[in-house]
């Protein structure tokens, strides 16, 4: 859930020489502002614009399991310890090049879960990869696809992340029973 997030990037406060000459209701200088409440609406800045992401852990049958809203800047991996952390241990676990990382690898591991994570293209030490099990992934992009038919997910019309994330995870019930 995206309330309790920390803010990434400057918050535009006045610091050095120049915050003796400003006034407590002037803005920043030289253009820092802030956006104000951008935390509480999970609306992250990324290469496409301003994006908002569904994190989504999914059954072997494409029902959402757990479901998580983000600022679009934010990584993927620090996320996927929350979202899978409250769910119960499986045989292996499929997930995108985003989720490579070591410390998700040893959480798995420890749990006693095989990861099937693509190794991204920049890793100097590869790690075993099953690209057969890899295939199955393509049902968490068919549960994505599904949400994704309500248009108001879709194009995300909600300003604050409370009220969207409440729409997801209403869809996310219907597709669990569709």
């Amino acid at each position: 859930m995206a309330r309790g997030l920390p803010c990434s990037g400057r918050l535009g406060r006045a610091t050095g020489r120049t915050a003796a000459r400003q006034h407590s209701r002037q803005g920043t200088p030289l253009g820092g502002r802030r956006q104000r409440g951008g935390c509480l609406q999970a609306i992250g800045r990324s290469r496409g614009g301003r994006t908002t992401k569904i994190h989504l852990a999914a059954d072997g049958a494409g029902r959402p399991l757990a479901v998580e809203i983000t600022a679009g800047q934010r990584g993927d991996a620090p996320v996927a310890l929350a979202l899978i952390g409250a769910l119960p241990p499986t045989a292996r676990l499929i997930a995108d090049t985003a989720y490579d990382s070591n410390g998700l690898r040893s959480f798995l591991i420890e749990r006693g879960t095989q990861p099937v994570v693509p190794n991204n293209p920049t890793r100097k030490r590869t790690h075993p990869f099953d690209p057969l099990a890899y295939k199955a992934r393509n049902a968490v992009e068919r549960t994505f696809c599904r949400i994704k038919d309500w248009r108001r997910i879709a194009t995300r019309y909600d300003r604050l992340a409370i009220n969207y994330e409440a729409a997801v995870l209403i869809a996310a019930i219907v597709c669990f029973w569709i």
